[in-house]
């Protein structure tokens, strides 16, 4: 093969938006394409320099696969494969697609997907069918138990001038009670609200500034709030009324996971991650989703078993937590076209949230033709 093809290789292997390496006979990696250098956090002439087991964990399935590879000739592909290390990091899910080069004995190529973008984009509709499950329980129970509730309250406010004082707490405790259940009614209600949502270009660093200034004036008062910005992040395409209601809501999630500790801290950063694109749902249209904003906290993380079902309705970690919050945020973060997902481990948690961008409209072209950018 001629250096002229070799190049022509390179160029296009740094085109393919997944971490693809070469390991050669003696299991040096040969080749790394840019995303592999990102993925193993290591240049290519760092790569080269030791076997792939030095930068794999011990008895990983990706060893075994290679080697399967050269021994049948034969192409071969795994799912779900942990590779998580110090070096490469935790939750480290990957499907690996290995083939042999017949001119090259003993050479396989490797290609690495990240298993979280894909994962991302099949919870993405659980997320919005488990908000819209919410609106038609929130639309029957504002109609069916809000009428009865303040007819009960009535009776409990007539009882109580007619008991003794002995009595009269059971009254006030009927009607605080029938308050309680009205709030929650009430913030059900905002899951049944489907008016369209009114968007414009908006400056993310303005609505995480002021919602980092409520924070430090009230329930995050005594936690250190980190920036870790993009300055050169295009606008997103939102509202932005309903984008500080979604931060808000997380920051102090963070807040109450980090309590009282004297280390706990919240980081709030954003960052351009171009190449991400789902399809939308009933058309050929494509969402490109290149803005990640993320809330993490190094409090003591979210148990395993509920990080699945953390969006739906009524689930919670809190004590006396109504589970509606992250319902809430996962809907408005689904009408305007972006993925909410959730990472934690015992160093703390992270929610990564995935948007459009903002672009200017041609001539004749509206605004919410935005959310359909092919």
């Amino acid at each position: 093969m001629n250096q002229t093809a070799i190049n022509s290789a390179a160029l296009i292997l740094n085109a393919i938006r997944h971490p693809v390496i070469m390991v050669d006979s003696d299991g040096r990696i040969v080749f790394a394409n840019a995303d592999a250098e990102d993925f193993f956090r290591s240049s290519a002439s760092m790569l080269s320099r030791d076997p792939i087991e030095r930068f794999v964990p011990f008895g990983s399935p990706l060893i075994t696969l290679i080697n399967q590879v050269r021994e049948r000739r034969a192409p071969f592909n795994e799912y779900r494969v942990d590779i998580s290390s110090p070096r490469l990091g935790t939750d480290r899910l990957v499907d690996l697609h290995a083939s042999p080069i017949a001119e090259i004995p003993g050479a396989v190529v490797v290609m690495f997907q990240e298993r979280s973008m894909a994962d991302k984009i099949d919870r993405q509709m659980t997320h919005r069918g488990a908000a819209r499950s919410v609106t038609g329980l929130a639309a029957m129970l504002a109609h069916e138990i809000k009428n009865p509730l303040s007819g009960i309250r009535g009776a409990a406010q007539l009882l109580e001038t007619a008991v003794g004082d002995e009595d009269r707490a059971l009254t006030r405790l009927i009607q605080d009670e029938t308050d309680r259940i009205v709030s929650l009614v009430d913030r059900m209600e905002i899951f049944s609200d489907e008016r369209p949502i009114d968007r414009h270009p908006v400056n993310i660093h303005v609505v995480l500034d002021h919602v980092k200034a409520i924070a430090r004036n009230g329930f995050a008062s005594r936690i250190k709030i980190v920036e870790d910005y993009d300055p050169s992040l295009p606008p997103v395409f939102a509202n932005r009324d309903q984008l500080i209601q979604v931060f808000l809501n997380l920051v102090k999630n963070a807040a109450e996971a980090v309590g009282n500790e004297p280390s706990g801290e919240i980081t709030l950063s954003t960052a351009f991650r171009p190449g991400m694109r789902i399809a939308v749902p009933g058309t050929q249209d494509r969402i490109s989703l290149p803005l990640e904003f993320c809330v993490h906290d190094n409090g003591p993380g979210v148990s395993e078993d509920i990080r699945p079902i953390l969006f739906d309705p009524f689930i919670s970690t809190k004590q006396n937590g109504s589970g509606l919050g992250l319902a809430l945020v996962a809907k408005i973060v689904g009408e305007h076209g972006g993925v909410i997902e959730c990472d934690s481990s015992g160093r703390g948690t992270t929610f990564r949230i995935l948007m459009p961008t903002w672009k200017e409209p041609r001539a004749g072209e509206s605004y919410d033709h935005q959310e359909h950018t092919t």
